[in-house]
């Protein structure tokens, strides 16, 4: 008998993909488990694009809706039909493909290591965060990645169709597609002198086209994005001075910790510097730096209602998880003179303590377990159920639960008729006594009171009998160490009144 013949060895790529998938599982499963443990989010407009989404099919204007972003309404609208979980997996699908995409590109660039991009992506904080949720950022870093994918491919013209969606999932989209214009008409792969790529340009205008032809074709209104535009996104700066920029731009830098996180800032720094210094990959960087200098203007302006929050980088995340990447593989090379299994140790060490101090983070957002507490009293309404003919709600989550239509509610009139509930104590008083009988108010004592300046004794002074008041203190899952950031037990207030 033969000698047994020795199993063939892996090759480099196929051992690469193996670790992809290995990552990609792990990741999945993790946004599953997001999902399940909780149930809302961390974010009141999460709840409100499920909201949108859901309600679309009775209200058609909202397919096209400004605020909305007609992408993630035309995408989440079916799955919004089968749940609030099954949207928030559609989510988890969405970050999966994202990923992907971000490692074929290491692969396709010759990145050392292309399956990291992968944790990379998924460990910046803000992003792991909304991986499971109905936020709009990890859908537009999809489009943002695939069009990207096309563009360092050559495929420049399915680049540009690709990347003019994204204005299609939120506005930064504008500022991008501006950007992409200055690649293509500045790619050095291109013999043509750039004034002769002017027209091809025109692509990137294809999607906002788009949704201009769906708008006039279900409101009749060729000015309808005029017209639906936020009142609170004002374009009008307040005083252009120095500081207010200074301010903002130091407090993304404090923020560092939230976007990349501690541990992932230090190859991020080296990646950026390695790449602005070999003068590659600009649109990695440039991609980055637009998002960073746009909400910086923005916050310091008050311009587009821009709060400076740190997950308004999810947009660019797979860039940044690239550049992140770039920094890794040259802090690796730099120590390549220790032995090989004890660098290979310090990467998982300091990856195991990323995905902790990631976990911690999510864990310890305290308004992202209100939604526990609002479960435990919509159970108990459904043991004391009542005729409900109108649903009045503080927290999104409990409309969600309760399966209404958001318009019914007269603070969401406000967005269409503009007769809602507005910062006027007398008239939102009013609005409150006009509601007919059978409805039900499902208020809390901090959203309710900060949003709209209604207060549960509000309700219980013009009609309202109140039918539960109940006080919840939620602690998060896990126990942290000692010295490890928590910002303590979260106590939710909350009420139900009914008008008989």
């Amino acid at each position: 008998m033969g000698a047994a013949r020795s199993a063939s060895p892996v090759r480099p790529a196929a051992r690469s993909r193996q670790f992809a998938y290995g990552w990609l599982a792990v990741f999945i499963i993790s946004g599953v488990l997001l999902a399940h443990f909780y149930p809302h989010s961390a974010f009141e407009d999460a709840g409100t694009h499920f909201l949108f989404a859901r309600s679309a099919w009775h209200h058609a204007e909202i397919f096209v809706s400004v605020w909305g972003r007609p992408l993630f309404t035309v995408l989440f609208a079916v799955p919004a039909l089968l749940g609030y979980p099954v949207a928030k997996l559609l989510t988890v699908v969405i970050c999966a493909v994202t990923a992907w995409q971000a490692y074929r590109i290491a692969v396709e660039l010759g990145f050392e290591r292309p399956e990291l991009v992968i944790p990379l992506l998924y460990l910046q904080p803000t992003y792991f965060l909304l991986s499971a949720d109905t936020m709009t950022e990890p859908l537009f870093a999809m489009i943002l990645v695939i069009a990207l994918r096309l563009h360092l491919r050559g495929q420049i013209r399915s680049g540009m169709i690709v990347a003019s969606l994204m204005i299609l999932a939120r506005p930064e989209g504008f500022f991008l597609g501006v950007l992409w214009g200055v690649w293509v008409l500045f790619d050095r792969r291109d013999a043509r002198p750039w004034w002769r790529r002017i027209p091809s340009v025109a692509w990137l205008a294809s999607g906002a086209v788009a949704w201009w032809l769906g708008a006039l074709l279900i409101t009749h209104d060729p000015l309808f994005i005029r017209h639906n535009w936020p009142g609170e996104w004002t374009t009008t700066p307040t005083a252009l001075t120095l500081q207010p920029l200074l301010d903002s731009m130091h407090k993304y830098w404090l923020q560092r910790m939230e976007i990349t996180g501690r541990w992932l800032f230090v190859p991020f720094a080296a990646g950026f510097v390695v790449l602005i210094a070999r003068r590659r990959l600009g649109t990695l960087t440039s991609a980055f730096l637009t998002i960073f200098l746009l909400h910086g203007v923005f916050r310091a302006y008050g311009i587009f209602h821009s709060t400076g929050e740190p997950r308004y980088f999810i947009t660019v995340a797979p860039a940044i998880a690239l550049i992140m990447l770039v920094g890794w593989n040259v802090i690796v090379r730099l120590l390549a003179w220790l032995p090989r299994p004890l660098v290979t140790a310090l990467a998982a060490i300091v990856l195991a303590r990323v995905a902790l101090a990631t976990v911690y983070f999510v864990d310890g957002i305290p308004w992202a377990r209100d939604a526990l507490a609002v479960r435990q009293m919509y159970g108990w309404f459904q043991d004391h159920e009542r005729p409900v003919h109108r649903l009045i709600w503080s927290q999104t989550y409990m409309c969600i639960l309760f399966g209404r239509d958001a318009w019914e509610e007269p603070k969401w009139e406000h967005t269409w008729t503009r007769d809602g509930w507005v910062w006027d104590h007398a008239r939102n008083v009013q609005l409150i006594r006009n509601s007919p009988p059978g409805t039900l108010v499902f208020w809390d004592g901090q959203t309710g009171p900060t949003f709209w300046g209604i207060t549960a004794s509000d309700f219980a002074q013009n009609g309202y009998t109140l039918l539960r008041d109940s006080t919840y203190v939620l602690d998060g899952y896990f126990k942290r160490p000692i010295g490890s950031p928590y910002r303590g037990p979260e106590t939710v207030h909350l009420y139900l009144l009914y008008k008989e």
